[in-house]
This record gives structure tokens, C-alpha cells and sequence, in this order.
């Protein structure tokens, strides 16, 4: 490991490490813009110019220029200032005075740094260039007069997401950011180019002139568009949420978030479920609270109840049902609302065992009736860099377009029998093989699937290659509370009282005894009810929420519930004591040391290991995958159906429609 002195401190850095990362090891701080942690070097706004010896007696560009033995680093030289002050001189040319009007200002890089280490005027009097605006979608707008030709915009479509749609066009000062053709771009991680620009060029087209970052109040929370658990910062103001953005999490997201995370916000203050409701006569009547715990409380249901959890419910509201439902004498729980009935008895087999991060050093990967890029974006970015290091992906199933390069084996699963010697032979000499299995061979292929742990060695000292990937944000929580019967859904189709956690999804018509519906939308599974009662979305409640991986996470409540709807655990509180089983909690802290007793991975947060022991199953697979279950990426659930943003999302790039951008 080489040592180097920083400004005259003597420090040792790791070995290719560059100067930019010597001087932060060292608690120096260096500007830029174009250099990203995340992203491949590009060297073209030379902010980071420090002095080196040896060397050449003038300034060198940190970012690029690695770290060698016996150097000397000079980050606060008159050199060094004079530099940057000149390059901040030249970036700010063409940049328009638009601060006053420009949504990035006070979290603007360009703001922060002209303050730090600019000169404080400018010697320049000529015309500013202009630049025309390029369209770039619904979720990205554009104002590319401002853009300063950092490039990260660039590398991130091209090395994280995958999409090659974005690009420069021309040369030296006429150079021009655009998307390909000036069309929207294709990428479900779109969105993270707003974070990246360090200056507005790009913004938020949702989020546009609605407030300014000193406003919001900011909440860090979890996010339940799908099961990878992202870490989320909610920013809101008053009783609203405005945005959504991603925090820093090497273990799950890194520092990314998808576009339907992002900007599916937009639909918690939409089509929302205020107050309670009972149908009388074919049609749903606004009722008080003690109305609609009267209609439930005088069913006769014997002991037949049921629960069923949606898609985006949190642990303690399941838990909370649970307990009600025990107390009636049932155990009728589900969260499998679509019909799969795996086996469940060991939930390692129905586990992501490699962990999210761990996905980065597999060796050799096959892909089981799954179409990761929308089950579970942010996996598929971890497999694009597992394949930089040269891994190899196979994949059974429907071809896709997977943002990499896979050698597909047909969707027939009868192919897990019989795998191709190429196959084989690659699985053989990968020291860290993985199998994912998704949504579409589940249900038909678990036992075949599980089959390739012996097969192909996925689980030895220290390595677990075999995952499953689930698509529901409540899915593993609800796994562990017990929410699976052996016969899936199937078995709760005949209870005489059945509960909807917010299950939007299953097919409420072949539920034949009265349907009480506990959630924050009024999409399908409120137009099925008997009775409503209005619930919380995630960003009104405090949750618990377990990823795929088996990672235990929990949110804060960011805003309050529209009108009458409570959290949901205080409805079912409340509705025992109307059915004369009085839930043994009374607040949130009692319900979560309850619950710890009950599911004691459930105490603590963190990732959970999950002991390897496979359920005996039959290893034979029949059938042809023909698709996959998320059939829109867009609108998966009740709150991306309210979102007017994802709504133009789904037209424009999963069904082709065009729209026309009015002039500005």
C-alpha cells in the first residue's frame, strides 16, 4: 500500500487508489464535478486540480492521477486556489442566472462551490450561449443551457442503468447532453440523473416549482414499491408528500432508487379512502367509525375468519390481525394474494441468500422465470456489475431485455432436469454460483429449482447461491408472521368473515362471506367490500418491513392520514374491543414487544439468517413459462394506479403513446 503525504500528513492508501481518494482519506475535502464515486472517471471539469510532486510545477487533475509511493499533495497551495477560481471562471461562462427560478437551487454543487472556491466575479462580458431544451421523458425535465458537460448523466445510463440512450452530440462549445433522437428514455432508473447532475440541467418534471429543499420536512423511511426495501428520505410540507429520494445504503440500494420509488408520491393524496363505509343495498354509504365496527361485530362467522395481506402492508399491521384473528380462534392467514403456494416450511428456501451486495460476486448466474429489470430493478444493477467482473448469466424463460448480455435457454422448465452441458460446465468452475428463481416459475418449479442446489453446489463454506425473489414489500415479513397457508389463497376462499390488509391484487369474487377492506385506496379491493375502513399508506405510519434478503428495516411516519383513516394496527385494536377480544397492547411499543415474542427475528433490525434446509419436494418441472407476472412496471399496485406520473409513465413507455410537450 502506498504512502503519500496529504498537505504534509503522512497517510497510507489503498493500492490503485487516485489522489482525490488519498485527500479524502486524509479529511481533505475536494471539489468537483464530474467525478462520482459510483461512475467511471471522466476527468473533463478539472475542479479537483491539486499540486503534486513530483511532477510537472502545475496543477493536476486529482480524479484522474492515482496515487503512487513517496508523493506529495498539495490541496490549499496559491497554486491550487488560483486554478480553481480560473476553472470556476470558465464553468460559470455560459451558465445562466437562473437560481432565483431554478428548482435545484439550495442543493445546487454548481451554488455551493462558486461560493467555496470561486473568484466572486467574473471578468467575462460576451453573450451567453443558449441551448435548445431536449425531451427526456415524463419523470426527467430538462433546461441543458444550464449544463456544464460533467458527463455523469451519461456514464450512469451506460454503466448502472443499462440504457444507452443518452449521449453528447458535437463538439468543444457547441457540445449538446441529449437522449436518443430526442425520445424518452427507456430506463426504470431514469430518475437518478437528477440526483447526479450537480446543477440543473436536469430536475424532477413531477416535482417542478413545487417547493423549495428548506421547506420540506424530511423523513427517512423505507419504500414498498417493490420487496429490495430501499432506503428513502420523504420530503414533505404540511400534510403532503412531494418527493421521494433515495438514501445511501451499500447493502441494499447504494444510492439509487427506481423511478416508480421516486415519483409514485404523487398518488398518496389521490383517490384516498377518508372515512368508513358499509354497502347497504348494493351501494357504499359513508358511516361513523362505531357503525362500521357494528356491521363487522354482528356477523356470525363460528370462527371462520380471514386475513388476507396486500402488497404493501408492514408487519405490524399483520401482526395486529394475527392476534385479532387468534383471538376469534382462527389461523387463516394469507399473503400470497395472486394464488402461488410454495412451500414455506423452511424460509431459506424462499429467501434472496446471497444478499443484495453478495449478487456482485457471483461467478456464474441463472435466472429462473424472472424479468428482474422490473422485479426488482436494483438487483439487476448488481448483476450488470457482477457481469463486469465476468460473471456469466443464463436464463430460463420468455426473452427479455435485461439491460445485459444473457444466453437464454428457452422457456420450457422442464430445461432444470436437464441443464446444457455448456451450463454445467460453467456452474462447475464457478467457486460462487447463483440461481435466481422469480415469480413465474415458482409456483411450478420451486422443488426443480431447489434441485440445483445439490446439482450445481450453490450452497458451500461460507456461500448460499440459491435465491428467491419475491416482488412484494410485505411479502417476507408476512412469511414469517405465518401468512401462508399449504394450500395458498385457496383455502380462505370460503370463510365466513374475511379481512383485506390493503389487498388489492387477489380475485375478491371468489370470496363468498363478508369482506371487510382495510386500506388507503380506493382501487379494487374497496370496490369488492362490505365494509371500508380507511387505513394509512407507509409514509403515515411507523412500519417494520423486511426485504427480500430477510433484512429488517423500519420507516417513520412522515405526514397523517387524511380525514377519519388511522394507522392500521389502532383499527384492529379498536375493533377488538368491539368483539370482545381486547388485543393485549395499547401502543406501538407494546404491539412491537409482542410481536418480538411472537417472531423474535422480528426484535431487532438488521439482516436475518435464515438456517439452510431445504423443504423435500418433488424435483420434476412441466410446463412453458409464457410471461412474467408484473405485466407494467408501472402500476403494481393501488398507489402507483393514483399516480397521475406513473399513469403517463405506462402510457409513454410500456404502451407507446406519444405526447406532445407544449412550446416554452
Amino acid at each position: 500500500m502506498p504512502k503519500v503525504k496529504v498537505d504534509g500528513v503522512e497517510i497510507e492508501v489503498p493500492q490503485g487508489a487516485t489522489v482525490l481518494q488519498a485527500c479524502e482519506l486524509a479529511g481533505k475535502e475536494i471539489p468537483r464535478f464530474c467525478y462520482h464515486e459510483r461512475l467511471s472517471i471522466a476527468g473533463n471539469c478539472r475542479m479537483c486540480l491539486v499540486e503534486v510532486k513530483p511532477g510537472p510545477p502545475k496543477p493536476q487533475a486529482s480524479c484522474a492521477l492515482p496515487a503512487a509511493e513517496n508523493q506529495e499533495i498539495f490541496t490549499n497551495t496559491p497554486m491550487v486556489k488560483h486554478a480553481r477560481e480560473g476553472i470556476m471562471e470558465f464553468l460559470l461562462i455560459n451558465h445562466p442566472l437562473d437560481c432565483p427560478i431554478c428548482d435545484q437551487g439550495g442543493e445546487c454543487d454548481l451554488q455551493d462551490q462558486s461560493v467555496a472556491y470561486g473568484r466572486g466575479h467574473s471578468r467575462y462580458d460576451e453573450n451567453k450561449r443558449a441551448v435548445t431544451e431536449k425531451y427526456m421523458g415524463p419523470i426527467v425535465k430538462t433546461v441543458m443551457t444550464r449544463c456544464i458537460q460533467c458527463t455523469r448523466c451519461i456514464r450512469f445510463a451506460e454503466e448502472v442503468a443499462g440504457v444507452e440512450e443518452i449521449g453528447a452530440i458535437y463538439r468543444g462549445e457547441n457540445m449538446q447532453i441529449t437522449s436518443y433522437l430526442e425520445e424518452a428514455v427507456t430506463s426504470e432508473l431514469s430518475g437518478n440523473v437528477v440526483d447526479l447532475c450537480p446543477v440543473g440541467a436536469l430536475t424532477s418534471k413531477p416535482y417542478a416549482f413545487e417547493a423549495r429543499p428548506w421547506e420540506l420536512r424530511k423523513t427517512l423511511t423505507i419504500d414498498v414499491m417493490d420487496a429490495v426495501g430501499t432506503n428513502i428520505r420523504l420530503d414533505s410540507r404540511g400534510r403532503q408528500v412531494l418527493r421521494a429520494v433515495p438514501r445511501v445504503n451499500d447493502d441494499v440500494n447504494e444510492e439509487w432508487a427506481s423511478d416508480k420509488t421516486r415519483h409514485a408520491v404523487d398518488g398518496l393524496v389521490r383517490k384516498r379512502l377518508d372515512r368508513p363505509y358499509v354497502r347497504r343495498d348494493g351501494k357504499l354509504h359513508a358511516v361513523t367509525w362505531d357503525e362500521a365496527f357494528a356491521a363487522i361485530a354482528a356477523v356470525d362467522h363460528g370462527g371462520s375468519v380471514a386475513a388476507v395481506a396486500g402488497d404493501l402492508v408492514d408487519c405490524e399491521t399483520m401482526f395486529a390481525a394475527k392476534a385479532l384473528l387468534a383471538s376469534l380462534g382462527s389461523s387463516l392467514l394469507e399473503g400470497r394474494q395472486t394464488g402461488m403456494d410454495y412451500d414455506t416450511s423452511s424460509l431459506a428456501a424462499v429467501n434472496f441468500n446471497t444478499t443484495i451486495a453478495g449478487t456482485e460476486e457471483a461467478d456464474a448466474i441463472l435466472l429462473v422465470g424472472t424479468n428482474l429489470r422490473w422485479e426488482a430493478p436494483l438487483v439487476n444493477t448488481r448483476i450488470r456489475k457482477a457481469i463486469k467482473k465476468g460473471a456469466k448469466v443464463f436464463a430460463i424463460g420468455p426473452e427479455t431485455e435485461l439491460t445485459y448480455k444473457v444466453e437464454w435457454l428457452g422457456a420450457d422448465l422442464s430445461v432444470l432436469g436437464n441443464l446444457p452441458e455448456r451450463v454445467s460446465e460453467a456452474f462447475g468452475k464457478a467457486a460462487k454460483p447463483m440461481v435466481i428463481v422469480g415469480g413465474a416459475a415458482l409456483k411450478g418449479a420451486h422443488g426443480a429449482a431447489l434441485g440445483l442446489v445439490e446439482t450445481l453446489g450453490l450452497v458451500k463454506q461460507g456461500w448460499n447461491g440459491f435465491n428467491v425473489v419475491h416482488m412484494a414489500a410485505s411479502r417476507m415479513g408476512g412469511l414469517m408472521l405465518g401468512y401462508a397457508q399449504k394450500a395458498g389463497i385457496f383455502a380462505l376462499y370460503d370463510a365466513k368473515l374475511t379481512f383485506f390488509l390493503g389487498a388489492d391484487e387477489c380475485d375478491h369474487a371468489r370470496f363468498t362471506g363478508f369482506k371487510v377492506y382495510v386500506g388507503h385506496h380506493g382501487d379494487r379491493g374497496a370496490h369488492h367490500a362490505d365494509v371500508i375502513l380507511p387505513g394509512a399508506s407507509y409514509a403515515e405510519k411507523s412500519g417494520t418491513f423486511v426485504n427480500l434478503e430477510g433484512r429488517v428495516q423500519r420507516g417513520e411516519r412522515a405526514v397523517f392520514p387524511p380525514g377519519d383513516a388511522r394507522e392500521d394496527w389502532t383499527i384492529f385494536r379498536a375493533l377488538s374491543e368491539r368483539m370482545g377480544r381486547t388485543l393485549p397492547f395499547d401502543t406501538l411499543d407494546e404491539l412491537r414487544a409482542a410481536m418480538a415474542l411472537d417472531c423474535p427475528e422480528l426484535a431487532t433490525l438488521g439482516l436475518k439468517t435464515f438456517g439452510w434446509s431445504a423443504p423435500s419436494l418433488g424435483t420434476t418441472a412441466e410446463g412453458v413459462l409464457d410471461g412474467y407476472p408484473i405485466k407494467d412496471f408501472y402500476l403494481t399496485n393501488a398507489i402507483c394506479r393514483a399516480s397521475p406520473t406513473m399513469q403517463r409513465c405506462s402510457a409513454e413507455l410500456v404502451h407507446g403513446e406519444s405526447f406532445a410537450e407544449a412550446a416554452e
